[in-house]
């Protein structure tokens, strides 16, 4: 009885561990930031402080990420319309920055909504290094 439980919980945490394993495309996403910020490496802490900071400069409805995507990026968000938002971390939601045209998509408009700007590759760098440590 004990070896078919043992073997069910080795083979949920092997599938589990596929699932989050970091993803090819999403890799190259990182390293065409890297590349084009001129950095190494991103920081999962820098990217936190930038998700989770009020910045000026965007839409005064907007002032930060969290108040669409809340503050747990675990979670489901919500936009200010109501409509629901696939939780932001990697781990919720492995599909999560994995295509490469849709994340350039939503950074354009979502930088442009809370900074008034583009983000920079870095912040973006940065934000991706965040949301795929949760």
């Amino acid at each position: 009885m004990r070896l078919p439980t043992i073997l069910l919980a080795v083979t949920l945490v092997a599938t589990a561990g596929l699932a989050l394993a970091a993803s090819p495309v999403r890799q190259a996403i990182l390293d065409g930031y890297a590349k084009e910020a001129g950095v190494a490496a991103f920081s999962a802490e820098r990217g936190k402080a930038f998700f989770e900071a009020s910045h000026a400069g965007g839409k005064p409805e907007t002032p930060s990420c969290t108040t669409c995507h809340g503050m747990d990026p675990r979670m489901p968000g919500r936009t200010r319309a109501g409509k629901a938002i696939e939780p932001m971390a990697v781990s919720a939601n492995p599909k999560r920055f994995t295509d490469s045209a849709f994340v350039e998509k939503w950074f354009k408009r979502n930088c442009d909504s809370v900074l008034g700007r583009p983000c920079s590759a870095a912040e973006k760098g940065d934000l991706i290094a965040y949301l795929s440590s949760l």
